[in-house]
């Protein structure tokens, strides 16, 4: 298979030989390892080669073959920005698309027209291209081995060969892409190249409140899979009724060879739970485990279990181990129309958080997300909405450790589709009700499904953000019900749809609400639960009237709380010539036209990640509701 531009143009083509998303799970050759590092891993960040093109008509054609001369490429760091690298044009924008008031748009198969437009994006003046080159050797630990390529993020349109052979294609910028390199990967001297344009069909579902950048802007590793290896991971633990004692069903997926798979249990403190030895390739089954005298997951108390899986080749050679951790918790809405967590009534005291650095963007550090939870366990925050799309690997891994309640976003917002300068008119409106845009967001919904679906601190998956509503998102909502029962889905765009209500979100969610519209909602017998997925905007001298919200948990038991609107301001560090310092830039600093201006400083912390004021509002608030 060759690769095609014109891919970029027709929103039915997202993925183009990529696997399929699967668990988060790491894996190591032995017990030893999880100190030191898998050698089943290896990172290719750090110095590209690099070529930046204004136009897609300009891009380097055959530049990934191997006897490319590519002396003109210029270095660019990876992870990183394009745009942050001193290429191409930083922007900031909120509901509307990029280009409105420049290039004429619409959405393919929208607007009563069953076709493509040639060119809307292959042959387009705005989208910019950077093609990136990467030489390396395998290590020994690779050497004969299935060999998978992970980028973890890459905004927004990625094509990828090795040494001259077409790999594959992706466009979901925030879930991680996986290719296989197996078939045409040598023991040195491999050439990579990646091409990833700005600009694709995606750009319709992916129009969230933010800067806008491209490139590879999340970690790229290569994986080593040995002989016999678990691909995916699916752990459901359930609790009784009772909350005391529960079962435990693992199921695993393996590649290659049959196995042995040795499963161990351990409780926090290293006691040993339970063990099991099934074998088999393809889907591995455990047989049900029974637990007594459970220890719950919760905010105030975020206990983990600890599960291990060895597994061993016919002659009992150790390949991989498994570690995860996990909890056990219960979501309910009940007939009473409260949403109960281990019983107990669920309040919310969250943020929408954007993954945020002031040097450089998106490209988030673990140091970062340390200092995010921190703040968040200081100023009793309990809970983060990963607006408007799935974030980083550990983020979720953390919140699990430290007891922060997740709503897992989809990567999915078409403002721009159905909001018009502040007018609502949704008549191009992506994904809607379009069949052509189905495969896209069931697919999106998958991969934030398949990625974190252990996690116990996630309690709602969020089918997306501010995309109207229609027949897509009520498949959307379809898919997490058909896969997941322990917990609950949310999405605010169907307000504006209420014929829907009864297929999609399981709660009742607004922006930005008035109290007393709240109290109206609530005392004319609701068939949901209320949510506040955005409220309060903290931009600006405000959060004040905080009370006024707070007041509802009290009196109404079907107010559950919300998330203020956000966490941390987007703004970059630019050093000014004329004071010789560096200081922080907004929206519109960039001579960026259009833009929305400051209106990316909205945040609980400054983006240096210094709180503003407003957090002491929040940390007393919050705090009254722990």
């Amino acid at each position: 298979m060759q690769a095609n531009l014109q891919w970029l143009d027709d929103p039915e083509v997202f993925r183009v030989n990529q696997l399929p998303a699967h668990s988060d799970h790491h894996y190591y050759h032995d017990t030893a390892e999880f100190k030191t590092g898998s050698r089943f891993i290896k990172s290719l960040n750090g110095a590209w080669r690099f070529n930046f093109a204004k136009t897609p008509a300009e891009r380097p054609v055959d530049f990934y073959q191997p006897d490319f001369d590519a002396t003109d490429f210029d270095t660019i760091q990876v992870p990183g920005h394009i745009e942050l690298a001193g290429y191409g044009q930083i922007q900031y924008i909120n509901t509307l698309y990029p280009w409105e008031g420049k290039i004429y748009r619409r959405p393919p198969y929208t607007l009563n027209q069953d076709q493509l437009t040639p060119g809307l994006f292959s042959d387009a003046a705005d989208n910019t291209v950077g093609s990136y080159l990467k030489t390396f050797d395998l290590d020994d630990a690779f050497k004969g081995q299935r060999i998978i390529i992970q980028f973890q993020g890459v905004e927004e349109a990625l094509y990828v060969w090795l040494n001259g052979h077409f790999i594959g294609y992706a466009e979901d910028s925030f879930t991680p892409s996986e290719f296989d390199l197996t078939p045409y990967i040598q023991d040195q001297g491999n050439v990579l190249a990646v091409r990833v344009y700005k600009r694709s069909t995606a750009a319709f579902i992916e129009d969230q409140d933010m800067f806008r950048f491209s490139g590879i802007f999340r970690d790229v590793n290569i994986l080593a899979e040995p002989a016999s290896h678990i691909t995916d991971l699916d752990i459901r633990p359930v609790p009784n009724a009772n909350l005391k004692s529960g079962e435990l069903n693992i199921t695993t997926k393996v590649t290659g060879e049959p196995a042995t798979l040795a499963l161990t249990v351990k409780d926090h403190d290293g006691r040993v739970l339970t063990s099991q030895t099934q074998t088999g390739s393809g889907s591995v089954t455990f047989d049900t485990m029974l637990f007594d005298q459970l220890h719950l997951w919760s905010p105030q108390t975020p206990y983990l279990y600890q599960l291990t899986i060895e597994v061993y080749d016919a002659d009992h050679q150790l390949l991989e181990v498994v570690p995860y951790q996990f909890g056990l918790r219960t979501v309910e809405l009940r007939d009473d129309k409260v949403i109960y967590v281990n019983n107990k009534r669920l309040v919310i005291n969250g943020v929408n958080r954007h993954e945020w650095n002031a040097h450089t963007g998106r490209v988030i550090s673990m140091a970062d997300m340390r200092a995010d939870i921190q703040t968040m366990l200081a100023n009793n925050i309990n809970a983060d909405r990963t607006c408007h799309y799935p974030d980083q690997l550990p983020w979720y891994q953390l919140c699990d450790e430290a007891g922060i309640y997740l709503m897992a976003e989809n990567n999915l917002e078409s403002h721009g589709s159905w909001q018009k300068m502040g007018a609502i008119e949704p008549s191009y409106n992506v994904p809607g009700d379009n069949p052509h845009w189905l495969a896209a967001v069931i697919d999106r919904a998958r991969s934030n499904y398949e990625w974190f679906k252990n996690h116990p601190s996630i309690i709602f998956w969020s089918l997306g953000n501010e995309s109207y509503a229609g027949e897509d998102i009520a498949a959307m909502q379809a898919f997490y019900k058909e896969h997941d029962d322990s917990r609950l889905v949310h999405y605010e765009g169907v307000v504006h749809t209420p014929e829907l209500k009864d297929r999609i979100s399981d709660v009742e969610s607004r922006m930005y609400e008035k109290p007393q519209n709240i109290v109206a909602y609530l005392e004319d017998n609701p068939t949901k639960p209320f949510l506040d997925c955005e409220y309060m905007h903290d931009m600006g001298n405000s959060l004040g009237g905080m009370q006024s919200y707070n007041d509802l948990i009290d009196k109404y038991p079907m107010y559950q709380g919300g998330f203020i609107w956000d966490f941390i301001d987007q703004a970059l560090f630019v050093h000014d010539p004329i004071t010789d310092q560096d200081v922080l830039r907004y929206g519109g600093d960039f001579d960026e036209r259009h833009s929305d201006y400051e209106f990316s400083g909205d945040g609980l912390m400054f983006a240096d990640r210094t709180p503003k004021p407003a957090m002491q509002e929040v940390k007393y608030y919050y705090g009254l509701h722990k």
